[in-house]
């Protein structure tokens, strides 16, 4: 009987050890082991989740565009000009700037204007523009002129009552009334007469004007293969004239002999050319003395 009494405590026992190692531990460094475990197994077994981008309803800004910056330079900006219509003043054929006049001396104006534009003119007009009109048309019709070619204007002037220095200035319009510019004219425009006005009592000359050759036309005659020109040459008073011809060829023409004045009046010399240059061919008339200035031309063309 106390045999199996120690055989059933040896069991118990043995029963109480074994379910005493199954029990769990309150060591904190057993649960803090424990919790690690669990932890990455957890991780290592957790299924990895894809991760979707949504893009963003806003639009980006778009590149910032560069605008290229101006260079300046100092090119003066180009304009429109028109070559049809131009003019360029070659000389004053009568009357130089200054010319000494008594008061209300009658004198006739002539200047040399070439048509230097690419139209012909007709029913172009010369025109007082400003200054001292002198007793003046308003305007005068020009012949009708092609380019390349020259022409005289003149218009007949009286000398104002008063001493002193006048001056009128001219211009040139076509048939539409445009102004024609004028090179080589005064500031590019117009082209003028100058003249001085002495008193009786202080002029060099107290009976008459400084003698000089006022105007010069001419008359000519012919043409291609047999041209003859005379220029017809006035003075304002007593006195001797020289002169000499002048030919587009260059050559050296023979010299008028002097022309002596006894008082105021006209005067003539002839010239004949017998050419068939082709083109246009002339004859200017130069005043040696008393004016030293070229006066007018004869021309003709040849085919």
């Amino acid at each position: 009987m106390k045999k199996k009494t120690r055989i059933f405590n040896l069991i118990m026992i043995l029963a109480l050890f074994l379910g005493a190692c199954n029990l769990p531990s309150n060591n904190v460094e057993d649960i803090a082991s424990t919790a690690a475990a669990q932890t990455v197994e957890a991780f290592l077994s957790a299924t990895p989740k894809s991760v979707t981008v949504t893009p963003s309803s806003t639009p980006l800004p778009a590149p910032a565009t560069l605008t290229p910056q101006p260079v300046f330079t100092n090119t003066p900006a180009v304009t429109a000009t028109s070559t049809c219509n131009v003019a360029q003043f070659v000389a004053d054929v009568t009357i130089p700037d200054g010319t000494v006049m008594t008061p209300g001396q009658a004198f006739t104006k002539k200047w040399r204007i070439k048509n230097i534009g690419s139209c012909a003119w007709s029913g172009y007009t010369l025109v007082f523009d400003s200054g001292d009109s002198m007793n003046g048309p308003a305007s005068k019709p020009i012949s009708a002129l092609n380019p390349g070619q020259e022409v005289d204007l003149e218009v007949s002037l009286t000398a104002p009552a008063t001493a002193g220095n006048y001056r009128g200035y001219w211009r040139i319009t076509t048939n539409g009334s445009v102004l024609v510019p004028i090179v080589d004219g005064y500031q590019g425009k117009s082209f003028y007469v100058d003249i001085k006005v002495q008193s009786a009592a202080t002029a060099t000359n107290t009976s008459a004007p400084a003698f000089a050759v006022t105007s010069v036309t001419f008359t000519n005659l012919g043409g291609c293969g047999g041209f003859t020109a005379t220029a017809n040459i006035t003075a304002n008073g007593p006195g001797n004239v020289t002169l000499h011809w002048i030919r587009s060829d260059g050559a050296t023409p023979p010299v008028p002999p002097t022309l002596v004045y006894a008082a105021a009046g006209t005067q003539s010399v002839s010239i004949s050319w017998n050419t068939t240059a082709a083109g246009t061919n002339w004859l200017d008339i130069y005043v040696d003395a008393p004016n030293n200035q070229q006066f007018g031309r004869a021309s003709f063309i040849c085919p």
